[in-house]
């Protein structure tokens, strides 16, 4: 059996492990150069810890992750209006959190797979067309005779997916605009590493919200979330220091640090009536993306690569692929639906447009600590990650 997967993500990554570990012959296209070195910080928990313990996974990822003893609000003169432990967040969210670094999670994920057999990266490598035969996918690089077939492609190639364009049509169908964007980069800068400490620190602010981690070796990783306006530059960096600057010391001074051309994009959903056509499923973000201030994207990624391969993994007859693709699709589709529900909230709440909706926000986690409140944020949570 045989599979190509677009995207050595999180999700191309899992998926790819998981099936080379059940015999599968599988290829990873990745369409960048390399691994990629820049990204952003992800709460991992709920369905991504229970199936990275199913699948062996844990130990790995637990090795890798950063211990943040507290998510703090600071105003403009780096004074706390918010606090939020994360033990007890860990205690709401039922269970394990785990705080990783993108790139970090996906270097640990890439040597698992690497140590499987029939497990094989490709750098470079685009996934520009796609054609259906015979029980057969045949996928097109653009580049003379450089193409692949298989029994079955997984799409896990993030929000601007090609292999979605190819197979399900244009990205405008699909793609949910959350009216924001958002900027990530990292930069060494040892004196705010240890202002911050073991919190992850975000601006009480309107507008722009800026964010940002202590990483190992005077590293720090900054992630900016605003509203765009028409006017604004073009150029990342420039446009950046538009939109966020005056929100206090330390934000003002990462983005003095700003490399000229950080990650930014927007932050939207991926809405689709189906995730699956023939023998072509889309996995992660490419079928499913919650936005990144959902915080549940890296977990919902291992999650459902976990589940996907699961299905596929057992298969030795190539006819019954698009039962068990349409299985997965039946089971996965609730959890996404009701991740996504979520994350729309939390995006409002992240970046909010009045002063009423930030001081309600800074009421809640104040409020967060008192007994009553404490079960009811538990239900809460609990009730998102549970499907």
């Amino acid at each position: 059996m045989r599979a190509v997967i677009a995207g050595a993500g999180i999700a191309g990554l899992v998926a790819a492990r998981q099936l080379g570990l059940a015999g599968w012959q599988v290829d990873v296209l990745e369409r960048g150069p390399g691994p990629r070195e820049d990204g952003y910080m992800m709460d991992f928990f709920g369905p991504g810890v229970h199936a990275a313990q199913e699948i062996g996974l844990y130990d790995t990822l637990a090795a890798v992750a950063y211990r943040v003893v507290a998510a703090a609000y600071v105003d403009a003169r780096g004074r706390e209006t918010a606090r939020l432990d994360y033990a007890r967040f860990s205690r709401l969210a039922g269970g394990d959190v785990l705080s990783l670094l993108r790139p970090d999670m996906e270097e640990a994920l890439r040597r698992e797979a690497g140590l499987v057999p029939g497990v094989r990266l490709h750098y470079g490598v685009r996934a520009s067309g796609v054609d259906e035969q015979s029980g057969r996918v045949f996928v097109n690089t653009g580049e003379p005779g450089h193409s692949f077939t298989a029994d079955v492609l997984i799409g896990a190639d993030g929000l601007h997916s090609a292999v979605r364009q190819a197979v399900f049509g244009p990205e405008q169908r699909y793609l949910r605009d959350l009216g924001m964007r958002a900027a990530a980069y990292i930069v060494h800068e040892p004196r705010l590493n240890e202002l911050i400490g073991g919190r992850f620190l975000l601006t009480d602010s309107l507008g722009c919200t800026a964010a940002c981690y202590g990483l190992r070796d005077g590293r720090v990783a900054a992630l900016l979330v605003y509203r765009p306006a028409p006017g604004d530059p073009q150029q990342v960096r420039e446009r950046l220091r538009a939109r966020c600057a005056g929100l206090g010391e330390l934000p003002d001074r990462l983005l003095a640090l700003c490399p000229a051309d950080p990650y930014d994009d927007v932050v939207a959903q991926v809405v689709m009536p189906r995730c699956v056509s023939g023998r072509t499923v889309l996995l992660g973000d490419a079928g499913g993306a919650v936005s990144l201030l959902a915080g549940q994207g890296g977990s919902l990624a291992v999650a459902g690569a976990a589940r996907l391969a699961g299905l596929l993994g057992p298969l030795r007859q190539t006819e019954r692929i698009p039962s068990a693709l349409a299985d997965f699709e039946q089971r996965w589709r609730p959890t996404v639906d009701s991740a996504q529900a979520a994350g729309r909230r939390a995006a409002a709440n992240f970046l909010p447009q009045t002063r009423t909706r930030l001081l309600m926000r800074r009421w809640v986690l104040r409020a967060a600590g008192l007994p009553l409140v404490d079960r009811i944020i538990a239900r809460q949570i609990s009730a998102q990650i549970a499907r």
